[in-house]
């Protein structure tokens, strides 16, 4: 018994026990053990009694104390900034979702934004040692990375750069490089790009590819960044781009939170139509891109492609620890919509005004 905060009695939780499924299928504890483990030798009568006294009591497997047993913990450490927002949240449930089916424990580690909050996450990786890590986008300190590669974990990030390390990354380059051809070729030469101070690898990428591409095209790129990648960041964004002057006909937003913000901004506030006045393309493809509201067009990133992806350079790592780091880039699909149409799929109703 234990006592709660009030001094009452409490009953601990029992879980059901292999004892508990033995004594009900009147078998050895030996044979219910035997009966859970692949390849074990069991008779297929005794094991259909087991499973049978096991489905009754609701009996699991505990995975904790095999784990233990073995030096393993299956743990994955999931290392994120901000993992609630945007296509981070996408991801990390794709990449919970893979691991769980190859028998893995996903555990999220969010590293907060003080030093303090970091060094707890931290500890709380490595302390119950996490058997491999994921470094998701965004802006986890390399010091996550440094503590993996010296505990010798499998180590992958995603939409980062790193070195001597698995990775998987999007073609930001390509994607951004496209889609300011794109622009000019429907006859946009007033560009502007959407974009944030956070800095992470994927966002500098998709600015200075498009920008880039832009000017060699001849065309003038203006460029406005909120504080961060997110609604309020756009918004922010937004304003700065449409405040005066001569207005961009065409903008490309570093991610569709900051499209949707852009889009809300240019209706709302400005009574602007997209995209005859002002077109817009995002990037990320996340599910609020479809909705009738914006119907943007946008650069796709699949979030279970990437997880898949990523989980099977773990297992590689795993099986050949002293294989040469493996860096896959991904190639981002563009999904038109209503927001901007190329060239190709154009009619004269999209065509900007001179």
């Amino acid at each position: 018994m234990t006592e709660d905060a009030t001094g009452r009695q409490q009953s601990a939780p029992r879980f059901v026990s292999a004892r508990d499924v033995a004594e009900l299928a009147g078998v050895s504890r030996s044979a219910v053990s035997r009966a859970f483990t692949p390849g074990a030798s069991v008779a297929p009568e005794t094991r259909d009694k087991i499973m049978t006294a096991a489905a009754r009591l609701g009996y699991q497997v505990n995975d904790l104390a095999r784990g233990l047993l073995a030096n393993r913990s299956r743990i994955v450490g999931l290392v994120a900034t901000k993992p609630e927002v945007g296509f981070r949240a996408h991801l990390t449930a794709a990449l919970a979702a893979v691991l769980i089916r190859r028998g893995s424990v996903p555990v999220l580690i969010n590293v907060g934004e003080t030093a303090e909050e970091t060094e707890a996450a931290q500890r709380t990786l490595f302390g119950h040692r996490a058997e491999a890590v994921i470094v998701l986008s965004g802006s986890p300190p390399s010091s996550f990375i440094e503590l993996a590669k010296s505990n010798g974990l499998p180590l992958v990030a995603i939409g980062r750069e790193a070195p001597e390390i698995d990775l998987v990354q999007t073609d930001n380059v390509g994607a951004a490089r496209t889609i300011a051809a794109a622009f000019i070729a429907t006859g946009h030469c007033r560009l502007a790009l959407a974009g944030s101070e956070s800095g992470t690898p994927a966002i500098v990428e998709r600015e200075h590819a498009f920008v880039d591409e832009a000017t060699l095209l001849g065309a003038t790129v203006a460029v406005a960044r909120g504080p961060d990648t997110d609604y309020s960041g756009g918004l922010q964004a937004a304003a700065q781009l449409f405040a005066a002057g001569e207005r961009p006909t065409a903008v490309f937003a570093v991610n569709d939170l900051v499209a949707f913000a852009l889009i809300d901004h240019l209706k709302t506030r400005l009574g602007l139509r997209v995209p005859w006045d002002v077109a817009v393309v995002g990037f990320d493809d996340l599910p609020e891109a479809a909705w009738l509201g914006y119907r943007l067009t946008t650069f796709r990133q699949d979030p279970m492609e990437m997880a898949e992806r990523a989980v099977a350079l773990l297992e590689e790592r795993a099986s050949v620890p002293t294989a040469s780091p493996v860096s896959l880039r991904l190639a981002a699909k563009l999904r038109v919509r209503d927001t901007f149409r190329p060239a190709d799929q154009i009619s004269e109703a999209y065509r900007p005004n001179p």
